[in-house]
């Protein structure tokens, strides 16, 4: 789960992490009445989930009040669409109104999970900033990745080995950063800019925070931070009936249990010259219900030309899977083709069920009758 940078400052403060001090606001009524807290210079940023916001014209300056209102009613509503959102747009329905600050140096600072290592990793830059990918594709000796053991935590020497590349002490900030990762069972969490002023002081003038959907039963307060306006309307909708569901830009629906089977069969879809439109795990012990939801939400997106759904049936038997399938299709009249491959316990009654069906679905008993089948559509 992902939240706003405001939101992300929020947790910052709690875990003694400096920030500018700053306001949200949805009007530039309201923007107006408070900036007089704020003053002048401020920056005016667009809240969206995505970084890359100010080479996109999310984030500006203002100097006097003009420049504010100018700002503020060119950002709120904007259409922003930056290197990270891809062919997506973010509406911009927030704005965050911070002060401006001293700047001296920008540093970059992130904490992150090292698969490879299956360790927490530290990575730090003198070099932070907008231009940070840049940095990283060209001068990579600039970036230091320090691998912490959870077990141990952070010791005095990998915050000399950050400190020594970034040229500056910023142990407090890292070690308060590291403990909101660790509490708050986070995925990743960002500074770029960590501001060093030039009054010596350490300060995040952005923040970003992304957090593990599989520990978030612990942290209830977490969930209020949700947005739905920023989220894929699908995958809000499929996350209502469990389903696994992340939107892609291809044509061949998926519907799979497990998501390693999920992940092949997308392969599969790529290697017959289509493009997945989705990924979507069903789980191991998927109801009729949760099929039928399944096949609703695959339907409602617009670009799907066709339905492929390989199941492997342990858990869930593939004569109640067929059963499920079937139930659906005639339910939500599908008119477009339907490939259904079923290996696992009952597969050649799940077979017959569908076969019988009266319903245009292809059975395919192996992969390259699914790669033949995908390839005369």
């Amino acid at each position: 789960m992902k939240i706003h940078e405001y939101q992300a400052k929020q947790l910052f403060k709690e875990f003694n992490i400096a920030v500018p001090k700053g306001f949200l606001a949805d009007g530039y009524d309201e923007a107006l009445k408070n900036i007089k807290d704020i003053g002048f210079p401020c920056v005016v940023k667009a809240q969206v989930h995505s970084g890359a916001r100010g080479k996109a014209g999310g984030i500006k300056l203002a100097r006097d009040i003009s420049e504010f209102e100018t700002h503020f009613n060119n950002i709120l509503g904007m259409e922003l669409k930056s290197i990270q959102t891809g062919d997506e747009t973010k509406i911009v329905r927030k704005i965050w109104v911070e002060q401006g600050v001293n700047i001296d140096k920008e540093l970059y600072l992130a904490i992150t999970v090292n698969r490879n290592t299956e360790k927490i990793v530290i990575i730090a830059s003198p070099s932070g900033g907008m231009d940070i990918e840049e940095v990283a594709e060209k001068s990579p000796e600039k970036i230091i990745k320090e691998d912490i053991d959870i077990i141990d935590g952070i010791t005095a020497d990998s915050l000399a080995k950050i400190n020594a590349c970034v040229g500056f002490d910023i142990s407090a900030a890292v070690c308060n950063l590291y403990n909101l990762f660790v509490q708050k069972d986070c995925s990743l969490v960002e500074i770029n800019p960590l501001v060093i002023t030039k009054e010596a002081g350490v300060i995040a003038i952005d923040g970003k925070i992304n957090f593990d959907d599989n520990a978030l039963y612990k942290h209830s307060e977490l969930l209020e931070l949700r947005d739905l306006d920023e989220e894929n309307p699908l995958e809000v909708e499929a996350s209502k009936f469990n389903l696994n569901y992340i939107k892609l830009d291809g044509t061949i629906a998926c519907m799979v249990n497990g998501a390693g089977l999920a992940m092949a069969t997308m392969d599969l879809i790529k290697l017959s010259g289509k493009s997945p439109a989705n990924f979507l795990d069903v789980g191991g012990g998927a109801s009729k219900e949760n099929i039928e939801n399944a096949f609703r939400i695959l339907l409602s997106d617009e670009n799907v030309e066709a339905i492929l759904i390989n199941i492997f049936g342990g858990i869930l038997r593939c004569d109640i899977l067929a059963k499920g399938v079937k139930d659906a299709a005639q339910a939500l009249d599908i008119k477009i083709p339907i490939i259904v491959r079923l290996e696992g316990t009952n597969k050649e009654k799940g077979a017959e069920i569908l076969s019988n069906s009266g319903l245009k679905f292809f059975v395919a008993h192996n992969l390259d009758e699914i790669s033949k089948a995908l390839g005369e559509l």
